[in-house]
């Protein structure tokens, strides 16, 4: 999840490996994602020009911002709803993610026991399982393959693993988990590693970058106005200052995730802004995704804390990606950050060991992109400036489902809409706080220092404990 420091060896392969280009490192994150590179012909609203009011204001035109505004338009078509971004629509953690779908709200139904309590924890897990097949309905033209996801293990202890998350979620009325020997796995996704696999019913993939556009554009033809490329420099009351105008509003709802800390910096005690880094290939031959096989195409994840999670786009490339998260003291969260050498070089490795017989294969795409973690994994809600500033973030790196829930929460919380979601204990509680700087980056890198020793093999040491006693988490 966070910070990897690289051998000398290992610097030394990224400079001779094809797998990445420091030429890339000098264009910006629209021609370094793939999902942004690729789309095709978009054409950004004009910017804020001038003063305007409306009933709601809505700042941030990732995921978040965009569910909020697609269902507050729902549930009031009346309504004058305008959505403000500093650059364009899917720019931060929603252009730059992997695609991969999950089903369940927590990163693991364990941890929602832990986190909520039991019967809060099903309701959470059918809330995940209804919410994932109307986004897959939804998002059919997007690219949107619901494969389930491959949890591949390492070692036989990773392979536990597997069956205990499955054996939890059958508890709350989830089941269909499959479990594949090694022999089965290799059929499935041919590489030495893997000792065996859990496939997970629910998840898939999808092109996010389409499905921001798709989400924009059934916004915008429900009435809702866009502009993008204006920056929000301030927030006073209920109205938000950019360069060029303001806009003052009934309510305003902080769709910002990971960047919210620049307009609302006491939200800092609740979350850490961190970085992913991923890779994208160039399209694989028949022959070379022959040797491989995923022929049913699952976002896969393996079992280690710091994992890697990958999956192949709708021209199969591969997309790798790694959980070890960088944070960049103190709370940065700007282009500086979107790019890492050190984790393109890991990236690299841990590619080649999965797959050697793809050694060759190079990776014309890099980047980083935001995300905005919690303690307990969740996103959290709230507001601020007696009520009239709605916020909800902290998807630590689940983002494309469960912003689909935070947008419906959302969108109640501003029209005082009664719903099921409000009572949920994740919506009405707000998770363990982190500490301030400088206590923040040193128990950053003595969590990460114990986490890797645990994926050696080693057992938890009294910090992970002592983290495990209170619920808190330190993965993306």
């Amino acid at each position: 999840m966070f910070d990897v420091t690289v051998s000398t060896s290992c610097q030394g392969m990224l400079a001779s490996s094809n797998m990445v280009h420091s030429a890339s490192m000098n264009k910006n994150i629209e021609q370094c994602s793939y999902w942004l590179a690729s789309r095709h012909n978009y054409e950004p609203s004009p910017a804020l020009d001038k003063d305007i009011r409306v009933q709601v204001c809505v700042v941030g035109a990732g995921f978040t911002g965009l569910w909020t505004a697609y269902f507050l338009k729902q549930l009031d078509p009346s309504l004058d709803v305008a959505v403000v971004e500093q650059q364009v629509v899917g720019y931060g953690g929603s252009g730059r993610n992997a695609g991969i779908v999950s089903a369940c709200i927590d990163h693991s139904h364990a941890l929602a026991i832990a986190h909520f309590g039991r019967d809060d924890a099903q309701r959470l897990a059918h809330v995940g399982l209804q919410n994932i097949d109307e986004l897959a309905e939804f998002a059919a033209d997007c690219d949107f393959e619901k494969t389930g996801q491959l949890h591949v293990a390492l070692t036989d202890a990773q392979m536990e693993d597997c069956r205990e998350s499955a054996a939890v979620a059958s508890t709350l009325g989830i089941g269909g988990h499959k479990f594949l020997s090694a022999e089965e796995v290799k059929k499935e996704l041919n590489s030495p590693l893997y000792l065996g696999a859990a496939w997970v019913p629910g998840g898939g993939i999808v092109n996010p970058v389409k499905l921001a556009d798709k989400v924009k554009r059934k916004c915008e033809d429900a009435g809702v106005r866009f502009f993008e490329r204006s920056r929000v420099v301030e927030l006073k009351d209920a109205e938000i200052t950019t360069s060029s105008g303001k806009i003052s509003a009934d309510k305003i709802i902080l769709a910002t995730d990971s960047y919210t800390h620049h307009l609302l910096p006491q939200l800092l005690w609740r979350f850490i802004p961190l970085y992913d880094y991923i890779v994208v290939s160039e399209p694989l031959t028949d022959s070379q995704l022959a040797s491989i096989g995923w022929s049913n195409r699952q976002g896969v994840t393996d079992g280690r804390t710091f994992f890697n999670y990958y999956r192949l786009t709708a021209d199969n490339r591969i997309l790798w990606g790694t959980s070890e998260a960088m944070y960049y003291s103190p709370n940065r969260v700007d282009e500086s950050c979107d790019h890492s050498e050190s984790h393109y070089a890991d990236l690299a490795v841990s590619f080649k060991r999965h797959f050697p017989q793809l050694a060759d294969l190079q990776f014309p795409y890099r980047w980083g992109g935001p995300i905005a973690s919690t303690t307990r994994l969740t996103p959290f809600f709230g507001t601020v400036n007696g009520g009239k500033v709605i916020y909800g973030l902290g998807y630590t790196g689940h983002g494309i489902g469960s912003t689909r829930v935070a947008g419906r929460i959302l969108a109640h919380m501003a029209l005082a809409k009664e719903s099921d979601l409000l009572q949920l204990e994740m919506v009405k509680k707000k998770p363990f706080p982190y500490p301030p700087e400088p206590f923040r980056g040193l128990a950053v890198n003595a969590v990460t220092a114990s986490l890797r020793k645990v994926d050696k093999g080693e057992k938890p040491n009294l910090l992970l404990k002592a983290l495990d006693v209170f619920g808190i988490g330190f993965s993306s």
